[in-house]
């Protein structure tokens, strides 16, 4: 004990004890968190070996300063931020089975507003593995185990450690290259990265990229966007002409069904459907649904769907696009498409704050002119769930808002209540769990039955109103409900075994639904055609009697007889009727089997369609991350100017508008003989009692038409006076 005591009382032992401590928590984490793929005494072995190069690079910093306490407090803040970093990823690679990169942690503000207390459902008990070491450390100092030690290291002891650090970086470098060629050069899965290279070195690889990234855009020019127009234009699917306008002049009312995958469409728990109504709006003649679409997200999840939805063109590699790029990007959305080819309005609602995902930003450059997040909402806390109102009172009290909407409109909800971890309140559901030893996955089904009576709720205003039968309805799944690391909880729910669970599933998971309702539609049906998020624009753009050509999309219209079956996933992996391309490995659809050794004619095609995978993805990420739409003006499209949207007003300008047009206007409101018809809304909401009455709605709702219209009076005053 005296030998230990002495030893920590120098600074070499000081250093070698924090080494030792990060490197073995490290260690644990690895085996405990994060599902590597490690396999094989050499994969063991890269494993244990790759936190410790750089780990003594980073500590070692501090062994050049020379005077005392400055030299501790730089190991030890060193350490914080090293540990930081490893529970920070450890916490998003639960949600995410990914692993933090720049962009995500330069965009972490605009998450993190919109995030409460729902991170912490994300921490284990484990995680005191990542803590303890400091409390051990601070006791050690308040007993005078460890002491400061005044004797400066030598600098060339300091040199020698520095280059032996760098040294092992390059032959862990050396060892990851032969079991994993090019492994720098090429696009493989970050956990590649964190696998071969540390979770250190995985970050700064990503920081030295993400510079490079931000250098490529400040240097990018107009000759730039050739290449992407180029391969846009060759992969344009002309419309089908039965279909081309058969929804010409209807609103678009587009449901984003959070974390909400296609298997629970016409699922049954213990013999119970868990989503009753949505499974009859797919079963219906009114509806063309579609049984293998997929989404498309990367990082950025919900933000990335929604990108992809009203843009056509990809996510970001690393990241989300809304947080890293959204404030300056320029974008040719639907809003915008909508508005100034079909004069649409437009808004979106949503129960959580402005700012989760940047949205407050983003959505102004999408050329969105109205935007009701949570500050339009009741946000008592009977009426929260962990990420913003409740889909039942999302959906009810948006109506005073709604009503007063310019027709046609383009309107979005965004629901939240089917969002990890999955909880709700009993007094909203009777709905039974499921029962597997994980809460998530058995809650999962419960949130999902809410969601879908909170749609029904609005079917039934939307058809009681009126509003129906001049509207389309879109309904998709933005993103996988249960993550990778759950899938196997969840395969005997699906009549799968744990024990043969692969990729191939996890890829067959990635299956959100995907709606378009319209009413007096008697062809629909379930369609087999394979295609994703990015698909969704031209084929609306189609519907509404809009050519998507002008544009650049790098989806193409689903109903097309030319539309490409080939779905790309973020990581490069793809998918089509016949086959699954999953990280260099290749499925049979039918069978689910992995084919081994493929026919030439097969590794033929399986070599074009990657190849075309890389290159849509590439020039996707081009236009994005140099920002090359503003070099592109379509055709009879101005560009946005975000200066034009003020979000803080949003009910008073609606109304405004709709005094102002007085006999022309077109809003509910104005057809309905200037009622309101909150009271066509029936909902079963309890919070509807208490909470958030539905009388005081419904006197809202005239107040504010009220004041609206005696504001405008004063301000006619005004001009007249000035004239």
């Amino acid at each position: 004990m005296q030998k230990i005591k002495t030893k920590l009382s120098t600074r070499w032992g000081f250093f070698e004890l924090l080494v030792f401590l990060f490197w073995l928590k490290t260690v644990a984490v690895y085996l405990i968190d994060f599902r590597l793929g490690v396999s094989g005494l050499i994969g063991y072995a890269t494993l244990l070996f790759n936190p410790l190069a750089t780990t003594l690079l980073l500590f070692g910093a501090a062994l050049y300063i020379k005077r005392t306490v400055p030299a501790y407090l730089t190991l030890i803040i060193i350490y914080l931020a090293n540990t930081a970093l490893l529970l920070f990823n450890v916490i998003y690679y639960r949600e995410f089975t990914d692993f933090m990169t720049f962009n995500v942690i330069f965009g972490y503000s605009s998450v993190s507003e919109g995030l409460s207390t729902s991170s912490l459902a994300l921490l284990k008990p484990q995680d005191i593995i990542i803590i303890a070491d400091l409390i051990l450390i601070i006791l050690g100092f308040i007993t005078k185990i460890i002491r400061f030690d005044p004797q400066p290291i030598p600098k060339k002891h300091a040199i020698a450690l520095t280059s032996f650090s760098i040294f092992l970086i390059f032959f862990n470098l050396t060892i990851a290259e032969a079991q994993r060629p090019q492994l720098l050069t090429r696009t493989f899965d970050r956990s590649y990265l964190v696998k071969y290279l540390g979770l250190d070195a995985f970050t700064f690889y990503d920081g030295v990229k993400t510079a490079k990234n931000s250098q490529v855009r400040s240097e990018a020019s107009s000759s730039d966007l050739n290449r992407v127009l180029d391969f846009t234009r060759k992969h344009y699917a002309k419309p089908d002409a039965s279909l081309f306008g058969i929804a010409k002049g209807k609103n678009v009312i587009v449901i984003h069904l959070e974390s909400f995958e296609q298997f629970l469409i016409n699922y049954k728990l213990d013999g119970q459907e868990v989503t009753p109504f949505l499974n009859s709006i797919y079963r219906s003649k009114s509806t063309y649904s579609f049984s293998n679409f997929f989404n498309q997200v990367g990082q950025g999840k919900t933000s990335d769907a929604e990108n992809m939805l009203e843009n056509s063109v990809y996510g970001l590699p690393q990241g989300s696009l809304f947080s890293a790029l959204g404030t300056d990007n320029t974008f040719q959305a639907a809003p915008a498409i909508l508005n100034q080819r079909a004069g649409y309005s437009s808004a979106v609602f949503h129960g959580n704050k402005g700012s989760f995902w940047n949205r407050d930003n983003v959505y102004k450059n999408f050329g969105y002119q109205y935007f009701f997040d949570s500050s339009y909402f009741n946000t008592s806390a009977n009426n929260l769930t962990e990420y913003g109102v409740k889909d039942k009172l999302l959906f009810h009290d948006s109506i005073k808002y709604l009503e007063h909407l310019q027709q046609p409109f383009y309107v979005k909800y965004i629901t939240v209540t089917n969002h990890f971890p999955y909880e709700l309140d009993k007094k909203n559901t009777t709905f039974p769990a499921a029962n597997t030893d994980d809460d998530s996955v058995n809650n999962y089904f419960v949130t999902a039955h809410y969601l879908d009576q909170a749609v029904k709720e609005f079917f039934t205003y939307l058809k009681k109103s009126g509003l129906y039968d001049n509207s389309i309805i879109v309904i998709y799944g933005d993103h996988y409900g249960i993550s990778d690391s759950r899938n196997l909880k969840l395969a005997p729910l699906l009549g799968k075994s744990a024990a043969t669970w692969n990729d191939f599933d996890n890829m067959q998971m990635q299956r959100v639904p995907f709606m378009i309702h319209i009413p007096g539609l008697k062809s629909g049906g379930v369609q087999t055609t394979y295609g994703g998020e990015i698909d969704v624009l031209p084929t609306l753009l189609h519907l509404l009697g809009i050519s998507s050509k002008r544009y650049i999309q790098f989806g193409t219209d689903l109903f097309s007889k030319e539309h490409d079956q080939t779905v790309a996933f973020r990581n490069g992996s793809f998918i089509t009727p016949h086959y699954s391309y999953v990280d260099g490995d290749i499925y049979q659809n039918k069978t689910g089997e992995q084919i081994t050794h493929p026919s030439a004619k097969l590794a033929a095609k399986i070599k074009k369609d990657n190849q075309k995978v890389n290159t849509e993805l590439s020039l996707s990420d081009s236009l994005n991350n140099k920002n090359l739409l503003r070099y592109y003006v379509p055709k009879g499209f101005k560009p946005v100017d975000p200066k034009n949207y003020n979000y803080k007003d949003d009910f008073g300008q609606v109304l405004q508008i709709e005094k102002m047009l007085k006999q022309k206007s077109t809003s509910l409101w104005s057809k309905n003989g200037n009622h309101s018809t909150i009271s066509d809304y029936t909902s079963d909401a309890p919070e509807l009692k208490t909470t958030d009455n539905n009388k005081k709605n419904l006197e809202s709702a005239y107040s504010s038409v009220d004041q609206a219209a005696s504001s405008l009076s004063s301000s006619q005053a005004a001009q007249s006076s000035s004239k």
